[in-house]
């Protein structure tokens, strides 16, 4: 029963290295050449565990390793009240910005809260890219005009490019993104 105990444990290495000389163990009676095979087979199995644990530990830790997400964040100041929301669109030529919002690459709203805002795009490839933002003052989801064309309510554009006569360049406005988190900061412009 004591010989059993200690199969059943592992520990057979000290039985062994007692009766080397003799074929069976005066411990546990079991032939010395049976104990020796359980505990090869009982290291190998220790062996294998350890492995399997270290396996499971290491990717435990990569599963929970932080990525970093390709993100664009733009921090909107200058609003003058908090009704309605802001439209964001990140745009990747020149050909629609800022006046096609539904070309653009993305589009966003954002809430307003104590006359400030933020907008972010993520899963952003690597480019070239402007934002252009409207404080949507009345929630109608587009930019009011006037007869002229003139925005009614505020604009604003990435690099805060100005326009001259009309609506800001693309070049004015725009960024290289090479990935990763960036901050942008527009401050929104009433005309």
């Amino acid at each position: 029963m004591v010989g059993a105990k200690r199969r059943l444990f592992g520990e057979t290495a000290p039985c062994i290295l007692e009766c080397e000389q003799e074929s069976y163990c005066p411990c546990c009676q079991t032939p010395v050449r049976s104990l020796k095979r359980e505990t090869r087979v009982y290291k190998v199995h220790q062996a294998l565990f350890t492995v399997s644990l270290l396996l499971t530990l290491a990717f435990a830790v990569l599963a929970q390793a932080p990525t970093q997400e390709n993100l664009l964040r733009v921090e909107i100041s200058g609003l003058r009240s908090d009704k309605g929301q802001m439209l964001c669109a990140l745009f990747a030529s020149a050909g629609d910005f800022p006046k096609h919002a539904d070309k653009a690459v993305k589009r966003t709203t954002a809430r307003i809260a104590d006359r400030h805002a933020v907008c972010e795009f993520s899963g952003v490839a690597s480019g070239t890219y402007a934002v252009s933002v409207v404080h949507d003052e009345n929630n109608n989801g587009k930019l009011d005009t006037n007869f002229v064309g003139m925005p009614r309510e505020g604009v604003g554009a990435s690099n805060n490019a100005k326009g001259h006569f009309g609506p800001p360049k693309f070049d004015a406005a725009s960024f290289r993104y090479t990935g990763g988190r960036l901050d942008l900061k527009i401050t929104i412009t009433y005309l």
